[in-house]
C-alpha cells in the first residue's frame, strides 16, 4: 500500500454540501477501486471541531479545527458558499478560511477550489498571476474583485501549477476525478467514474454548458421574444441583418441593444444557441452529422465541427461518444 494521501477539506457555515461530500466520495471510491493503494484519508477542518450547518441544512462534523491541522498535506480543498442577492448569487468571503488558507497552502502538495471556493483562494492571494475558473454565475465578481487573476468562466476546471480551480456545482466530481487520475492513473479514475454512473470523465477544457443561454430575462420584452424566436428557428436566417429587420431597427442599433441586454453579440448568441441544440441532438439521437448540422442551422458538417471546437473544445463525434444517452 502506498503512503497516506491526506486530503483536508475546509468546512464553514453555509458551505455548499456537494462541494464537500462530492470530492470526499470520489476519494473514498478511489481507495476502493485501487484496492487501497490510493491511500486517501479525508479530514474536515473548521473554525472549531464539531458540527457545521451547510447551505442544505445538513450538518457535517469537522474532525479538526483549523489550528489543529498542521503537518504535511497532500491536497487542500476549499469549497465555497454564496449569499443570494436580488441581482444573483454573490460568493461569500469567509475571512477565517482565507487566513487559514494562507497558512495551510504552503504545507500542501496541491491546492484545489470547488465552485465559488475560487474566491477564497483569490482572497488568500493564491490565484494572482494565474488563470482560474469558478461557477459561471460569479465569474464576473471574481474578475472584478481580483484583477490580477485571469478568470476564464468557461472550463470545467483549470490547473495552474499546483493550484486547481473547478467550476460548479457537479463539476466538483470532474475535478476530483482529475486529481485521482493525476495520482493513480486513468484506469482507477475511470473505475470511479463508472461507480458514480458518470461513465466517462469530462475534460477540464470542456465548456460549462448553457452558459451563454443562462442569462436572466432582458429588460426589453422584444429582446426576450427575439431570443425565443431564435430558439425556434435555428435552421433559418438568423444573421444580424435579418434579426435587425425583424426588430425594425438598423443593424448597428440592433447590435448595440442586443449586446446591452444579453452581454454578447447577436452572432455569438446564435452560434451558442445552435451549439446547444446540436449538443442535445448528439446526446439523444443517432442522426448523421449532416442532419444535425442542417437541423441546427450550421449548413455543413465542417461549420458544425468548427463551432463545437470553439464552444466546447471537442468534435461532434467525440462529444457523442462521451455523452450519448441512446442505446
Amino acid at each position: 500500500m502506498s503512503s497516506t494521501r491526506r486530503v483536508v477539506i475546509a468546512v464553514f457555515p453555509d458551505v455548499d454540501l456537494l462541494d464537500v461530500t462530492g470530492p470526499a466520495e470520489v476519494f473514498a471510491l478511489a481507495n476502493r477501486e485501487s484496492g487501497g493503494r490510493a491511500g486517501y484519508q479525508v479530514q474536515l477542518a473548521g473554525r472549531s471541531r464539531g458540527e457545521v450547518v451547510t447551505s442544505a441544512g445538513v450538518r457535517l462534523v469537522a474532525d479538526l479545527s483549523f489550528a489543529e491541522v498542521g503537518g504535511v498535506l497532500d491536497t487542500l480543498l476549499i469549497p465555497g458558499a454564496v449569499d443570494l442577492h436580488p441581482d444573483g448569487p454573490v460568493a461569500r468571503i469567509d475571512q477565517d478560511v482565507v487566513e487559514w488558507v494562507k497558512e495551510a497552502a504552503p504545507l500542501a502538495r496541491r491546492v484545489a477550489s470547488v465552485c465559488v471556493g475560487a474566491h477564497l483562494l483569490a482572497a488568500a492571494g493564491l490565484l494572482d498571476g494565474k488563470t482560474a475558473t469558478t461557477h459561471w454565475s460569479t465569474a464576473a465578481q471574481l474578475a472584478a474583485d481580483h484583477p490580477a487573476v485571469t478568470v476564464d468562466p468557461d472550463p470545467i476546471f483549470v490547473r495552474s501549477g499546483k493550484v486547481w480551480t473547478g467550476a460548479g456545482i457537479s463539476a466538483c466530481m470532474d475535478l476530483s476525478l482529475a486529481l485521482v487520475a493525476e495520482d493513480m492513473g486513468e484506469e482507477v479514475a475511470l473505475g470511479v467514474a463508472r461507480q458514480l454512473v458518470m461513465y466517462l470523465k469530462r475534460q477540464g477544457g470542456q465548456s460549462q454548458f448553457s452558459v451563454p443561454l443562462s442569462r436572466p430575462p432582458a429588460s426589453r420584452r422584444d429582446i426576450d421574444e427575439l431570443r425565443m424566436f431564435i430558439a425556434d428557428h435555428l435552421d433559418g436566417d438568423l444573421s444580424a441583418a435579418a434579426l435587425a429587420e425583424r426588430m425594425c431597427l438598423s443593424e448597428r442599433h440592433f447590435a448595440r441593444v442586443f449586446r446591452q441586454e444579453t452581454g454578447t453579440s447577436p452572432a455569438s448568441y446564435v452560434e451558442a444557441a445552435r451549439v446547444e441544440a446540436a449538443r442535445r441532438l448528439l446526446e439523444s439521437t443517432d442522426q448523421p452529422l449532416d442532419q444535425v448540422a442542417a437541423a441546427c442551422g450550421f449548413g455543413s458538417v465542417e461549420t458544425l465541427h468548427r463551432a463545437l471546437r470553439k464552444q466546447i473544445g471537442t468534435t461532434p463525434a467525440a462529444y457523442r461518444r462521451r455523452f450519448r444517452t441512446t442505446t
